[in-house]
């Protein structure tokens, strides 16, 4: 039975790959290397993963032919959306957000190693509402 304590590990897990890829290739590079850093550090580590998911999106149960990308799911349980970029805006957390609910994952994480400190300032965590439930 997956826990709280299962997905806090695997998101420990992400975050440690994601800090060691900026202290390895630091800032200033474009996103798309800091991905393909990033997956490669992630099957070090033994973690899984989706590159790319498509997520669809229903209408009051009917199919609006809307489907989605987030950047990568990390075990079927996090959600995880890269970025390079001097600013994280609001959008890229609801984004986030939106995603976590279609894909049903219980944590959500925004990477972006357009920063000094990917651990303090490179990194925002999200729970999703049935997170909550989990024991």
């Amino acid at each position: 039975m997956l826990t709280q304590r299962d997905v806090d590990d695997i998101t420990f897990r992400i975050i440690g790959a994601a800090i060691e890829v900026h202290k390895t290739v630091g800032p200033g590079f474009i996103e798309s290397v800091y991905e393909k850093c990033f997956l490669k550090e992630l099957e070090l580590r033994g973690l899984s993963f989706i590159r790319q998911p498509v997520l669809t999106y229903n209408y009051k149960g009917i199919d609006v032919n809307v489907r989605l990308r987030a950047d990568l799911i990390v075990e079927d349980l996090v959600v995880v959306e890269l970025k390079a970029v001097d600013i994280l805006l609001p959008l890229f957390e609801a984004k986030l957000l939106t995603y976590m609910r279609l894909a049903k994952c219980p944590k959500g994480i925004i990477l972006n190693f357009s920063c000094t400190n990917i651990f303090r300032e490179g990194q925002k965590t999200f729970v999703n509402e049935f997170y909550s439930a989990l024991p």
